[in-house]
């Protein structure tokens, strides 16, 4: 699962939430593997201020995680975020 969030107003506020508060909450998610944060810089457009991975080990864990009380914790904190967000999901492939 990917999370992207657009530039916040505030982003020594916005982090100190994010990664004080709210990553620790998302790494209560059963089935987590792993995660790994950037904050990427554009070539061309606007990049998103950060990008969240969160990996599962197959799309029934992921599934597993989304109904769970957990995910619904994470989300209630996720609207208290003071930045936009885009969330998708995807297979990784490699080669």
């Amino acid at each position: 699962m990917t999370v992207q969030y657009q530039s916040p107003a505030d982003p020594e506020a916005f982090d100190g939430k994010y990664f004080g508060e709210h990553v620790p909450l998302c790494q209560t998610l059963p089935g987590l593997r792993a995660t790994s944060f950037s904050k990427p810089r554009a070539l061309g457009g606007v990049a998103p201020y950060l990008v969240a991975e969160f990996d599962f080990d197959d799309a029934a864990a992921l599934k597993t995680a989304l109904r769970s009380p957990e995910m619904a914790a994470v989300a209630a904190d996720a609207e208290t975020l003071p930045a936009e967000r885009v969330m998708f999901t995807g297979e990784v492939t490699t080669g």
